[in-house]
């Protein structure tokens, strides 16, 4: 039982809420291609004009770090057409761009985040078998059913007071009496 506690202490030590993201999407490694044949185009367009060297250096850097991010995000299975400059410069380009920022912004559901730790769990647990495994198992399995409800019954008080604002006040009044525990979970999974 305690391997479960630390398994599961670990889990939350080690994901931090404000460094979790989700894998760059499709989207977001054409985007970073994208972003790449754009700089390399633009530093092209900066040597084969008469510009500043300063703005030569600029481009070319530019170019560069569009490698290690297209590097890091990794190559998308479809290539957005950049042949050109006009391609690049596409609407379909430019609305790639806003729906990758759109992705990038986005975070995990600490329910979906918790149900995956539980899962980790159930998996750790159901390895090593025997009695303490099953009982593992079966306190994480309570453990789960558990947080569903929570969640239930959090999203189901937000819906209730967002349509009933009348008596939102009230509501609120009632649930007073909580214990400061209970209040700061709930605040967390708000």
């Amino acid at each position: 039982m305690k391997l479960v506690y630390v398994v599961i202490a670990a889990i939350c030590l080690l994901s931090g809420c404000d460094t979790l993201r989700f894998a760059p999407s499709e989207k977001e490694k054409q985007n970073a291609w994208l972003h790449n044949r754009t700089a390399e185009f633009a530093a092209d367009a900066a040597q084969g004009e008469n510009t500043s060297e300063k703005l030569k250096g600029l481009t070319n850097l530019s170019a560069m770090q569009s490698r290690a991010i297209t590097s890091y995000y990794g190559m998308p299975q479809e290539f957005p057409k950049a042949d050109t400059a006009d391609e690049v410069l596409s609407q379909s380009n430019i609305q790639l761009a806003q729906e990758a920022a759109t992705d990038a912004t986005q975070r995990p559901d600490i329910w979906q985040i918790a149900d995956n730790g539980l899962e980790l769990g159930i998996g750790i647990a159901a390895l090593f078998g025997g009695v303490l495994g099953t009982r593992a198992v079966q306190f994480l399995r309570d453990a789960k059913t558990k947080s569903t409800a929570l969640k239930e019954i959090i999203e189901g008080n937000e819906l209730f007071k967002r349509q009933n604002r009348a008596i939102a006040d009230d509501f609120k009044e009632a649930q007073k009496n909580q214990s400061p525990e209970t209040r700061q979970l709930v605040a967390q999974m708000k």
